[in-house]
C-alpha cells in the first residue's frame, strides 16, 4: 500500500506541477531507490507483525498453563483455609494459616440426665477454640504435606444437654495444643489421581457439603456438620484415594482405624467410599454424593447382648446445588443399621449410638441483593431417629424408651466486619430431647448464641 501511494504520489507530480517535476527532476534510479526503501520497510512491518503474533501465542500458552495451576492449587487452598483465615506466605510454597472461634450459647432448659435439680432451667456457657495450620506444595513432584494443631476450652452447653445430637460441634474442652491432622497427598496420572495417607480427618473428604460442614463459619449445630448416622472415627490413621475421571465426576473411597488408637489397625477397619456428580444446571454449580461405609470394630446387638462381634454399616447422600446466583440450597440423609451399637462410643456419653436414620435440609443467601455481600443467612431444619431395636431394647427398662424423632431448628446469620472478623448471631430449637426419654423433660429447648470467628 505504501509503494503504491507513493508511485500515485509521484505521477500526480508529473501531471499537476510540470514546472516544479522539471526543476526536481527524479531519475529513474532514484526511483528505484526510493521502491527499495519501501519493499524493505514492508519487510520490516511484515517481520514485525509476526512476532507480534508469536509473542500473543506464547502469552495465551502462558494464561494457558497459570490456569491449570490454578485450578491444581484450589483443592489445597481449601484444605488449608479449612477452619482458618487467608493463608500467609512465609517462605516459598510455604503457607500458614491460623483461626479461632469464641461461642456463647444459653439455653432455657438445659436437661442434663446426670445433673441434679439444681443444675436444671437456665444456662450459659462458652467456648473457644484455636487452629493454626501449614502447608507445603512440592510442585516439581506434584505433592504436598499439610499439619493442623488445635486447642480449646470450653464444652458449652453440650455437657448440660441430653440429646441424641449436641448443639456446638465446635466445642473442644482441651486447652493442650495437640496435633489432629498431618498428612502427604501425591498426584498421579495428570492429576486425575489424588493419594492421600497419615493422620486424617475423614469428614473433610466425606459426606462433605459446601453450605454445611464448617462449624467455625456455618451451621453449629452437629445434626448439620455432619449425618450422626455415620460411625466416622476421630481424626486418625487412614488412607485415601480420589479419581477423577472426569469434570463432572469424582470417586474416592477411605480406609481409616476404625477406634483411632493406632492399635491392630487391620482388625478394626473403617471403610468407607463415596461417588461425587458435579452439576452445572443453567450454569449454576451443584454437588451430588452418594456413599457407603462398613466398620469393622466390634459392636453388640440390641436385642442380643451375647453377640459381641457384629459390624455396622451404612450409606448416605449429601447434596448441595445453586438454585440462584445468591441462593444455595442442601440436603443430606443418613441410615446405619439398626439392630446394632458400638459400646465404645456409648461410654464416651455420645449418644448417635442409638440412632438409625438422619435427614437435614435448608438453604443458605448471600448477602448481596441487600447490598451485604459478604455476610450469609441461612437456615436449616432435620431430624435424628432412634431405631426400633433401641427402642424395644428399653422395654423392660423404667420408664418404657419413647424414642421419639429429635427435630432441630438451627439459622445464622454471619455478618462480615471486616477480612479478620466476622459474628454469626445463632438461634436453636430442638423438639423431642432425646426422644422425650429424659426425666421429667416435656418441654423443648431454645439455645440463642452468638459466634465470632477470628482470622489472622
Amino acid at each position: 500500500m505504501l509503494r503504491r501511494f507513493l508511485i500515485l504520489l509521484f505521477m500526480m507530480n508529473c501531471f499537476v506541477a510540470p514546472n516544479v517535476f522539471a526543476e526536481e527532476y527524479v531519475s529513474l534510479e532514484q526511483y528505484r531507490q526510493l521502491e527499495d526503501r519501501v519493499l524493505a520497510l514492508e519487510n520490516k512491518f511484515g517481520e514485525q507483525a509476526k512476532c507480534i503474533n508469536e509473542q500473543n501465542q506464547c502469552i495465551l500458552e502462558q494464561s494457558k498453563k497459570i490456569s491449570e495451576y490454578e485450578s491444581k492449587l484450589a483443592k489445597f487452598d481449601n484444605d488449608l483455609h479449612r477452619q482458618t483465615g487467608s493463608p500467609i506466605s512465609i517462605a516459598e510454597d510455604l503457607e500458614i494459616g491460623a483461626g479461632g472461634t469464641m461461642i456463647i450459647q444459653g439455653a432455657n432448659n438445659v436437661n442434663d440426665a446426670t445433673a441434679d435439680v439444681r443444675k436444671k432451667g437456665n444456662r450459659t456457657d462458652a467456648s473457644y477454640s484455636v487452629d493454626i495450620t501449614i502447608g507445603k506444595e512440592f510442585k516439581d513432584a506434584g505433592g504436598k504435606a499439610f499439619l493442623h494443631l488445635e486447642a480449646g476450652q470450653g464444652a458449652g452447653l453440650e455437657d448440660n444437654l441430653t440429646l441424641y445430637s449436641n448443639v456446638n460441634r465446635d466445642a473442644d474442652n482441651d486447652n493442650n495444643v495437640r496435633l489432629t491432622e498431618l498428612w502427604y497427598e501425591q498426584a498421579l496420572f495428570k492429576d486425575k489421581i489424588a493419594l492421600t495417607f497419615g493422620k486424617l480427618d475423614p469428614t473433610a473428604y466425606f459426606d462433605n457439603n459446601e453450605v454445611a460442614n464448617d462449624e467455625t463459619t456455618q451451621f453449629l449445630g452437629r445434626l448439620f456438620r455432619n449425618s450422626p448416622t455415620i460411625e466416622f472415627p476421630d481424626n486418625t490413621a487412614g488412607i485415601r484415594l480420589a479419581y477423577i475421571p472426569l469434570e463432572w465426576l469424582e470417586l474416592e473411597c477411605g480406609v481409616f482405624d476404625g477406634n483411632s488408637d493406632w492399635e491392630k489397625i487391620g482388625n478394626n477397619l473403617f471403610d468407607i467410599g463415596q461417588v461425587t456428580f458435579k452439576t452445572n444446571f443453567f450454569n449454576l454449580p451443584g454437588n451430588y454424593r452418594f456413599l457407603g461405609w462398613n466398620n469393622n470394630v466390634y459392636h453388640t446387638k440390641w436385642l442380643d447382648t451375647e453377640k459381641t462381634k457384629e459390624a455396622n454399616y451404612g450409606f448416605g447422600l449429601s447434596f448441595d446445588q445453586k438454585a440462584t446466583e445468591t441462593v444455595t440450597l442442601f440436603t443430606r440423609y443418613g441410615w446405619q443399621d439398626p439392630k446394632v451399637y458400638n459400646p465404645d462410643i456409648m461410654a464416651t456419653g455420645d449418644l448417635n449410638y442409638s440412632l438409625a436414620h438422619s435427614w437435614s435440609a435448608g438453604f443458605q443467601i448471600e448477602g448481596k441483593p441487600w447490598g451485604r455481600e459478604n455476610d450469609v443467612l441461612a437456615f436449616a431444619i432435620g431430624q435424628a431417629i432412634a431405631s426400633k431395636d433401641y427402642k424395644k431394647a428399653g422395654e423392660t427398662s423404667n420408664p418404657v424408651r419413647l424414642a421419639k424423632p429429635e427435630g432441630h431448628l438451627e439459622a445464622y446469620y454471619r455478618i462480615f466486619v471486616n477480612k479478620h472478623l466476622s459474628l454469626s448471631p445463632d438461634f436453636q430449637y430442638i423438639w423431642n430431647p432425646f426422644g422425650k426419654d429424659v426425666t421429667d423433660d416435656t418441654n423443648g429447648i431454645f439455645v440463642g448464641g452468638m459466634r465470632a470467628q477470628v482470622d489472622f
